[in-house]
């Protein structure tokens, strides 16, 4: 299975991206997929998850600015990026829970996409 992340980028503070995540490969389903990043010198948070049924979750740094959602057809996954600040670059990261096969499951992560917010 694999996850590519696309659509990070250079974005002046107030500006908008759209983060997508396609998966690919031997997929059963797809249960909760998320959102992560990382900024030099600090951890990886979770910053919006989102489940299969679509219920969703955003750290309170994103919430009523950040928008999580997904094509289950498509295996697809989207971030859209609104009032962006100086605070949110850092590398994107595309995580997602896949069944494989009926009994086995596994959590997958993509390469990473970079998102930079000029001040």
């Amino acid at each position: 299975v694999q996850l590519v992340e696309s659509g990070g980028g250079l974005v002046q503070a107030g500006g908008s991206l759209r983060l997508s995540c396609a998966a690919s490969g031997s997929i059963f389903s797809i249960n909760a997929m998320g959102w992560y990043r990382q900024a030099p010198g600090k951890e990886r948070e979770l910053v919006a998850a989102i489940s299969s049924g679509g219920s969703t979750y955003y750290a309170d740094s994103v919430k009523g600015r950040f928008t999580i959602s997904r094509d289950n057809a498509k295996n697809t996954l989207y971030l859209q990026m609104n009032s962006l600040k100086p605070e949110d670059t850092a590398m994107y990261y595309c995580a997602a829970r896949v069944q494989t096969t009926m009994t086995a499951e596994y959590d997958y992560w993509g390469q990473g996409t970079q998102v930079t917010v000029s001040s």
